[in-house]
């Protein structure tokens, strides 16, 4: 599942993943989000929060994950990423070379700096 975070700016799509992510949530949830904030802004940042109870994400929903990435390249400005899950901490680190903008992985007990992080300057 996926849902939304309140309280971050209009250039930050916030969210948080929990239990099994599926290409549904991508569709429903947050490509609708990113879709929108890209109208409305050049850059955009992304704080991406997964759980202790992440069981996992369907391949469909890896498959948008990896297109909505794609498509909109050059408009990522920054990505925190907040996890303990130890393959996607370290799939980050290995691949965040790939994004043009600043890509840092943040464990769950930072979260705070990883907020502070993705709306500062």
């Amino acid at each position: 599942m996926i849902e939304t975070l309140t309280q971050f700016p209009n250039n930050v799509i916030a969210v948080a993943c929990s239990g099994n992510v599926t290409r549904r949530d991508y569709e429903t949830i947050l490509i609708p989000r990113v879709t929108k904030a890209l109208e409305d802004q050049k850059k955009v940042r992304l704080y991406y929060q997964i759980g202790v109870d992440f069981e996992g994400i369907d391949p469909g929903a890896m498959w948008e994950d990896l297109k909505i990435g794609i498509e909109h390249l050059s408009r990522w400005e920054r990505i925190a990423v907040v996890t303990d899950v130890y393959w996607i901490k370290h799939t980050i680190k290995a691949f965040g070379f790939l994004i043009p903008g600043a890509v840092r992985v943040f464990p769950l007990a930072e979260a705070g700096q990883a907020r502070g992080w993705i709306v500062g300057d």
